[in-house]
């Protein structure tokens, strides 16, 4: 993950996929969750209390080492994946209800990942100490909240010119979405560093592939009984901020530890992910 090109591209795309967010949707749209106490309430319970719960439950019965351990306690606090609105697309989630979420969790995390990790640490043996809201803060900002806020404005001072980049910017999000992933599977392909960094060891894979599966599960059942929004909401969960979990990594002192396992679960959710998302699309 030390490839500046690769960096930079993946930069590119969640900030044309942020974008394209805040120029095809409506500030009243982006906040329509918070106008349905109810589901919003499901919402948050799925994405930042239960997904972290069967984190606490797989480590605490598998006794993994603690760079794995702390990895899985990263994903867990680390709510609001900027890729959520386009992997909950393709299977066929809510858009509005989809968009809605990922903002207010990505809000959230601000204050919901430090108080997680804290947690984490004050029940497992970990290699990550505490985290300050600024540096949380900053993070969210940048990736998401300032792309998004870019394309409201032009909404709302440049309505003409937002109408004109609203279909644009989102084919180009599309166009760099699918061209990170297959440069992701032509590095597990052809370099054998990035394959030597996802060789977490059989306990720690079992233990991410349960805590995909459990994300699944948990946002598929607290999903209602709306399919685009279960769709959506079980994308939301599954999906963690991989970037805010690596964004971490760095400011830790042993964050090379637990990258590999923070990659893995990158890999093993997208794989878990695309035959939940085919099978949720037929359905609807």
């Amino acid at each position: 993950m030390d490839n500046p090109i690769l960096l930079h591209f993946v930069s590119l795309t969640i900030f044309t996929l942020m974008f394209a967010l805040g120029v095809n949707h409506s500030f009243e749209e982006l906040i329509s969750l918070w106008r349905q106490p109810g589901l919003l309430l499901r919402s948050l319970i799925a994405v930042i209390f239960l997904v972290p719960l069967a984190a606490v439950f797989l480590l605490w019965v598998l006794n993994l080492p603690p760079a794995a351990a702390t990895g899985l306690a990263v994903l867990a606090a680390a709510p609001g994946a900027p890729l959520t609105y386009k992997r909950s697309q393709m299977a066929g989630g809510d858009p509005t209800y989809t968009a809605s979420l990922q903002l207010t969790l990505a809000l959230l995390a601000v204050v919901i990942t430090p108080a997680i990790l804290a947690l984490f640490s004050s029940l497992f043996e970990l290699v990550i100490g505490g985290v300050a809201l600024f540096q949380v803060a900053r993070q969210v900002a940048q990736v998401t909240f300032l792309p998004v806020m870019i394309g409201l404005s032009l909404q709302q001072f440049a309505p003409r010119l937002a109408e004109v980049v609203r279909q644009p910017a989102r084919r180009l999000a599309d166009i760099l979405f699918i061209v990170l992933l297959l440069m992701l599977v032509l590095l597990l392909s052809l370099a054998p560093q990035f394959r030597a960094m996802l060789q977490v060891g059989w306990l720690p894979l079992l233990a991410i592939l349960l805590m995909a599966a459990f994300a699944l599960i948990i946002g598929h059942l607290l999903g209602g009984p709306d399919r685009g929004r279960r769709s959506a909401l079980a994308t939301a969960c599954l999906a963690r901020n991989i970037g805010l979990a690596l964004f971490l990594a760095e400011l830790c002192n042993y964050g090379q530890q637990f990258i590999p396992t923070i990659l893995a679960y990158m890999i093993c959710g997208g794989l878990l992910g695309v035959p939940y998302a085919l099978w949720s699309k037929r359905q609807l």
